[in-house]
């Protein structure tokens, strides 16, 4: 393949390197797209989410044989200390209609199913294949890539990187920084095997309904971080993710904090009896619409998780990736339709596209967020949650103390943690960035 010319190429098969090489491909370019593992999805045993309306842009009849696990109609969040939960739940019919609007999947096999769509468009997949640089004109354009088959060039219009948020191709060219640890996220996740009719049970669910489950508290040990549990067919995904500057600065186990998860007393008898046969750790961009870094340049342009594009407070990252593939294919074929060349001036195209999305639109809205979090992880991830229970058992706990005692002391505990922790000054700054 020495040589041998592309419009255009793909970088990494997930979600959002998917999105571009159908976008384009489908419309007629010449697309190559490169992977590094055994097939698409091979380094995805998780399980994940997947929206409906994102997907359908792209693939308007995806329901017809795209490997769907079940589509979701309730949501539960949870505020969790070491023995208790407390939480708020959402479940509606509504969501039992005919193109439900999200559903569980499990990456291996739907990252594959959207493989093979985009190889029935006409572009070319190669897997177990390396890009070790990024080739360059005397201008400094990008003009291709250099992959690991015996040093093969291989040329193309433009270049889309959809490497992953630890993609190294993209920070060893410097076109972006090295994502820092405290703007990203390790999460650890399990696959548990149980038969189909026991998670109906146990959840209360029916003809390939769907329920999903999201956690904080005690659980993170103190560091920002979220567990969850999805509802599949017949397997459960669960796991944790914390900030990656956390669990250095702690030296906490990620695995520890996943076992804890699992053996709450809320979450024990959902597993119970379940076989695991997959684990897996990721890293997921969690810095929000600071961390965004530059999007294009001379004959590229950056897609997905390696443009930190995935909004935390949402936990909404498939949805984004697919978009900003979409959008960036989109953009590139209307400049290759004008016959303008693949240059930064033309490419800021996609950013101004991507802007006018909901992608940069809720990130946007959602900027300090993440910081807010972050810098007060221990008020928000173990002393609230603490505090909340303790208010929930006075409530609840009848032992012949009069009401009004317990009134008092719950306002008291409440006062304190005011002066204490700053509790009403986190409530000011919370609003504020919901604003």
């Amino acid at each position: 393949m020495t040589e041998e010319n592309f419009d255009a190429i793909v970088i990494g098969a997930g979600m959002a390197g998917n999105a571009a090489a159908y976008t384009m491909s489908s419309r007629g370019m010449k697309v190559l797209q490169l992977e590094r593992g055994e097939y698409p999805g091979s380094k995805n045993v998780q399980g994940a989410i997947m929206y409906a309306d994102m997907l359908e842009k792209i693939l308007p009849d995806f329901r017809d044989d795209a490997p769907l696990e079940r589509h979701l109609v309730e949501q539960r969040f949870w505020m969790m200390d070491d023995s208790s939960h407390i939480g708020m739940q959402y479940r509606s019919d509504d969501f039992n209609e005919s193109r439900p609007n999200r559903y569980t999947v499990i990456r291996a096999q739907f990252d594959k199913w959207f493989s093979r769509k985009v190889r029935e468009a006409g572009a070319t997949l190669l897997c177990e294949t390396t890009v070790t640089e990024l080739v360059r004109d005397p201008k400094g354009r990008v003009t291709g890539v250099r992959t690991d088959r015996a040093g093969d060039v291989i040329l193309a219009d433009v270049v889309v990187l959809a490497e992953g948020v630890n993609g190294l191709l993209g920070t060893r060219a410097g076109l972006r920084d090295t994502p820092k640890p405290e703007t990203v996220a390790l999460a650890v996740k399990e696959m548990h095997f149980l038969a189909e009719e026991v998670i109906d049970q146990r959840f209360g669910l029916k003809a390939n309904e769907g329920c999903v489950i999201e956690a904080v508290g005690t659980i993170s040990r103190n560091m920002a971080g979220l567990a969850f549990l999805y509802t599949n067919k017949e397997s459960i995904s669960i796991g944790i993710g914390c900030l990656v500057s956390e669990l250095a600065a702690t030296m906490e186990s990620p695995y520890g904090l996943l076992e804890k998860f699992k053996t709450h007393p809320s979450v024990k008898p959902l597993i119970a009896g379940s076989e695991v046969k997959e684990y897996a750790a990721h890293l997921i961009p969690e810095g929000g619409y600071k961390a965004i870094p530059q999007l294009f340049g001379d004959g590229w342009v950056v897609v997905g998780d390696a443009a930190q594009l995935n909004n935390a407070v949402h936990r909404e990252g498939s949805n984004l990736a697919m978009t900003s593939g979409r959008i960036a294919g989109e953009a590139i074929v209307q400049i290759r339709n004008r016959k303008k060349p693949m240059v930064k001036e033309h490419l800021s195209l996609y950013k101004s596209m991507l802007e006018n999305s909901f992608v940069i639109k809720d990130l946007r809205k959602y900027k300090d967020m993440p910081a807010l979090l972050h810098t007060n992880s221990r008020n928000f991830f173990t002393t609230y949650p603490k505090l909340l229970s303790q208010a929930a058992q006075n409530f609840v706990r009848v032992d012949g103390t009069p009401k009004i005692d317990k009134e008092r002391a719950t306002t008291a505990t409440f006062i304190k943690a005011r002066s204490r922790w700053g509790l009403f000054g986190d409530a000011v700054r919370l609003a504020r960035a919901w604003r």
